[in-house]
C-alpha cells in the first residue's frame, strides 16, 4: 500500500512511501517489546533525561521552523501556528520530564497492614492511533506521559502526513532514546488489528473521528485490553450580558478558525443571550473580517487549506444542507476558487434542532450562533449534544460561573479563555467525544499498573 504525502495548498503530491509489510511490522513490535523489557525498571531520571533531550532539540530555531513546515506543507497548517505546535511540545517533554517522578510516586495508605501503599508501574508496548490536524502535538501528548511512566510507545500516525511521522521518529533517535523505544509504523488502517492482537501490545490510544474510536475500542475489547479515546466535539461557548462582547467575540473566532477550523476542542457552537445578540453578531462580523485566508507558509495566515478535497467537500455539503434546513447564512458559506482544499469562513445563524447537521460536527472554518433567551437555556442548548469535550463561558457573574460549572456536561469547562489541552491538566472527553484523560496526573497513571501492595 502506498502512503501519500499530498500538499493540501496545491493538491500537487510530494512524496510516496510503501507501508511496512508484515514481516517488518512484526519485527518493529518485536523490538518494542525487546526495549520495553531493557528498560521498563530504568530511573526516571533517565527518562526524564530523555525527555528534556527532545525538547531541547524542539526549541532549536532551525530545527523548529523545519518540523512545522512539513505540518505546513502535508496538512495545511498556517505556519505560525505550526511554530506554535512545537513549541508546546517542547513544553510536554518538558513538564514530564521535570515533574513525571512526582506524578508516578508511591502512595501511602493508612490500613491495618504493617504497611499499605499504591505503586504505578509500566505496562508495555502501547499503540497511539493519531490524527492528522496537529500532527506533532497530539503525538507529543500521548507519548511523553507513557514513555516517562517506562512504557514503550509504538506511533501509527494518520497516512497524510507520513514525513511528520518519520520527523518524529528522527527526533527521539536523536535525542537518545534507545532504539524500538518510540517507533514510527508506516502502515495503513488495515493492519492495526495485527499490532492491538500481538500479545506484548498491552494498551492503545487513539484521537480521531467516533467511527474510528469505535472500530479500535472493538478491536481492543475483544483482545481485553485498555483504551483511551478523544474523539469529536462540538464545543459550545455561552456568551452572557457580563461580559465584553467584543473581546468574547475575538476569542471564540480565534478558537473556531484556528488550524482552519480543524480541530476538536473549537468553539463550533456560539450560544447568546439575546439581551446582546445583536451587539455580539456585529461583533463577530469585524473579527471574521479581519481573518487572513491564504498561503500556509505566509506568517500572516489565519487561515490555510483544509487538509485534504473529501473534508472540503463533506463541509460545504454539511453548510448547504444546514442553509436549505432554514439556518440563516451570515458570512462566507461556498468553498474559494483556486488550486487547494480552501474553504471561506463561515458563520451560520440559527440552525433548527429538526436539520440532519444539527448534531454533525463542522470540522472547518464554519461557526454557528444560536440566539436564545436566557442562560438556563443557553446550558440546555449546549448539552444538547452527543458530544462532551470541552465547553466555554464568557461571564463575569459569579452565579453564572458557579451554575454552568454545576450544570454544563463536558470533560473541561474554561470560563473567560479558549478551551485548550495543558500538560498540567487532564484532557478528555464524555459520551461520544471519547473517554479516558491524557496530560495531568491521570494521563500518566493511564497507562500504567496501579498495583496495590500489602506488607503484614
Amino acid at each position: 500500500m502506498a502512503i501519500a504525502s499530498i500538499n493540501p495548498a496545491t493538491g500537487q503530491i510530494l512524496q510516496q512511501f510503501q507501508s511496512l509489510d508484515e514481516a517488518a511490522l512484526l519485527a518493529k513490535i518485536e523490538l518494542g517489546d525487546r526495549t520495553f523489557q531493557a528498560y521498563r525498571f530504568g530511573s526516571y531520571d533517565l527518562r526524564g533525561k530523555w525527555l528534556r533531550s527532545m525538547a531541547s532539540l524542539l526549541r532549536d530555531p532551525q530545527r523548529a521552523r523545519g518540523l512545522a513546515s512539513l505540518a505546513t506543507i502535508e496538512m495545511g497548517k498556517p505556519i505560525a501556528q505550526g511554530l506554535a505546535e512545537i513549541e508546546k511540545c517542547a513544553t510536554v517533554c518538558e513538564y514530564y520530564g521535570d515533574h513525571g517522578p512526582e506524578l508516578l510516586a508511591d502512595e501511602l495508605v493508612a490500613t491495618e497492614a504493617s504497611q499499605s501503599w499504591i505503586t504505578y508501574q509500566p505496562l508495555g508496548l502501547i499503540l497511539t492511533v493519531m490524527p492528522w490536524n496537529f500532527p506533532f502535538w497530539q503525538a507529543f501528548r500521548c507519548a511523553a506521559p507513557a514513555l516517562m511512566a517506562g512504557n514503550a510507545v509504538l506511533l501509527k500516525h494518520a497516512s497524510n502526513v507520513p514525513q511528520c511521522a518519520i520527523a518524529i521518529a528522527e527526533l527521539a533517535q536523536e535525542a537518545g532514546l534507545p532504539e524500538g523505544l518510540w517507533q514510527t509504523l508506516l502502515i495503513g488502517a488495515d493492519q492495526i488489528p495485527t499490532v492491538i492482537q500481538h500479545p506484548t501490545v498491552k494498551a492503545a490510544a487513539l484521537t480521531g473521528s467516533e467511527a474510528a474510536g469505535a472500530s479500535l475500542a472493538q478491536l481492543a475489547g475483544a483482545a481485553l485490553k485498555k483504551t483511551v479515546l478523544e474523539l469529536g466535539g462540538s464545543d459550545p461557548a455561552i456568551v452572557t450580558t457580563h461580559t465584553d462582547l467584543a473581546i468574547a467575540a475575538q476569542f471564540i473566532t480565534k478558537s473556531r478558525t484556528i488550524n482552519s477550523g480543524q480541530s476538536c476542542i473549537a468553539a463550533k457552537r456560539a450560544i447568546v443571550l439575546a439581551a446582546v445578540a445583536t451587539e455580539f453578531i456585529a461583533e463577530l462580523r469585524i473579527a471574521f473580517d479581519r481573518l487572513q485566508v491564504g498561503d500556509p507558509r505566509d506568517i500572516n495566515t489565519d487561515i490555510g487549506p483544509l487538509a485534504n478535497a473529501g473534508i472540503r467537500t463533506e463541509l460545504d455539503r454539511q453548510v448547504q444542507a444546514s442553509i436549505a434546513a432554514g439556518a440563516t447564512l451570515l458570512v462566507g458559506g461556498h468553498p474559494i476558487d483556486g488550486p487547494g482544499y480552501f474553504y471561506a469562513p463561515t458563520i451560520l445563524q440559527d440552525l433548527p434542532a429538526s436539520a440532519t447537521t444539527y448534531y454533525e460536527e463542522f470540522f472547518g472554518p464554519v461557526l454557528l450562533v444560536f440566539v436564545v433567551p436566557d442562560l438556563p437555556a443557553a446550558i440546555a442548548l449546549a448539552n444538547d449534544s452527543p458530544f462532551g469535550l470541552g465547553a466555554s463561558i464568557w461571564t463575569t457573574d459569579p452565579a453564572e460561573q458557579q451554575q454552568s460549572i454545576r450544570e454544563i456536561q463536558a470533560g473541561a469547562l474554561f470560563i473567560n479563555g479558549l478551551v485548550k489541552s495543558d500538560p498540567r491538566l487532564p484532557f478528555g472527553g464524555i459520551d461520544r467525544s471519547g473517554y479516558g484523560r491524557e496530560l495531568g496526573s491521570a494521563g500518566i497513571r493511564e497507562f500504567t499498573n496501579i498495583k496495590t501492595i500489602w506488607i503484614q
